[in-house]
């Protein structure tokens, strides 16, 4: 299974170093406005043209989003390029009652601002998690250093984290998907699931220990593996169901959202039982 795994990691990597990811507003700055219309979308290569007229929109991306609705991306708009924008869109596509739902912009210093508070966010939190799993698995440290399962459980986030790192940066080639915050909220929730995936795992690899069950070290996170398969089972396949349906029957907004998640949290199951354990045995062999 490591073999398994390094394979996907590798090509998540390749896609990322080759494409990188499309930042959205958020990070880079600009705006986005979100038009719905109430009779029918009209094609969005004809918004785009249209748009287009402008000199302060020539680099507008225009995409679909949901059933009825636009959303046009360009630079950083003034309240007059804004109001020219959809003074335009009415006069053009009038007979298909277009109706703004949203208009957010963000100036370029307030993009690269959260941009580095996105990055310090993730690594003190990989920070934090390796510290709380050393202190939590203190008990342990006559058979097994409790940094060695902070360790495990980092190449298991990092798994977890790389996969839909390399999904997105394939969408936004393929697709022209752009990351914003809420790609970052992805990440931090996609952590915070595979930490409490492995943390059960561990917890009963510590009390099938503690108690003195008369097996190897690798026996006895096999049985711990076993013990608490059924819960993860169970748990992460209730949680795919509800971000499954957010996914399809979401709005556009949380529709990536949800994609991330799903990728992610699947993930994280996998990685407690085929990367975090299978690590955690290996350096018990060599803690011997």
């Amino acid at each position: 299974m490591f073999a398994v795994s390094m394979t996907l990691v590798l090509v998540a990597l390749v896609l990322f170093g080759m494409y990188g990811l499309q930042l959205g507003v958020d990070f880079k700055g600009g705006s986005v406005t979100e038009i719905e219309f109430m009779k029918g979308r009209p094609d969005t290569n004809a918004v785009r043209v249209v748009l287009a007229q402008n000199p302060a929109m020539k680099d507008v991306s225009v995409s679909a989003a949901g059933e009825r609705s636009l959303v046009v991306r360009a630079a950083q708009l003034t309240e007059t390029d804004h109001q020219a924008l959809l003074t335009t869109v009415n006069a053009s596509f009038k007979n298909n009652e277009p109706t703004e739902v949203r208009f957010d912009s963000i100036g370029p210093a307030i993009g690269e601002e959260l941009k580095s508070r996105s990055l310090w966010a993730i690594v003190l939190v990989l920070i934090a998690i390796a510290v709380y799993i050393a202190l939590m698995f203190r008990a342990m440290r006559r058979i097994l250093s409790p940094w060695a399962m902070s360790l495990a459980t980092m190449v298991a986030l990092l798994h977890d984290v790389i996969f839909p790192i390399g999904l997105f940066a394939a969408l936004g080639h393929w697709a022209g998907v752009e990351i914003n915050a809420v790609f970052v909220a992805a990440i931090l929730t996609i952590m915070g699931y595979s930490i409490s995936d492995t943390v059960v795992v561990f917890d009963r690899v510590r009390e099938n220990i503690l108690r003195g069950v008369k097996v190897t070290f690798a026996e006895a996170v096999h049985l711990s593996v076993m013990q608490t398969l059924a819960r993860s089972i169970a748990t992460n396949i209730t949680t795919l169901l509800s971000l499954v349906a957010i996914y399809f029957f979401g709005g556009a907004g949380i529709k990536y959202f949800a994609l991330a998640l799903i990728v992610g949290i699947f993930s994280g199951a996998y990685s407690s039982i085929f990367v975090a354990s299978p690590i955690l045995v290996w350096m018990g062999r060599r803690g011997k």
